[in-house]
């Protein structure tokens, strides 16, 4: 706990909140959210810097959650035959 500065507890807090959240939806984007979620509320409220490159900001990454990547064909998968 003290290597980590409080990094590591958020990190087993937050999969449980994404994996209970995925369990009760039936969503598993919805659980990612959660998970990320519960990491900025953490980092928010009482995170500290960690070390060895096991800091509590890297593990934070909600932007990319919903992110839409274009060079998987269309949205819909409308392909030719």
């Amino acid at each position: 706990e003290d290597h980590f500065g409080g990094s590591q507890r958020a990190t087993v807090l937050s999969a449980a909140a994404g994996s209970a959240t995925s369990i009760a939806t039936g969503n598993s984007n919805a659980g990612l959210s959660a998970w990320y979620l519960s990491m900025y509320l953490h980092k928010e409220a009482h995170g500290r810097l960690g070390f060895f490159g096991y800091d509590l900001q890297d593990q934070c990454g909600a932007a990319n959650v919903f992110s839409y990547q274009s060079d998987e064909g269309l949205p819909v998968e409308l392909r030719g035959p």
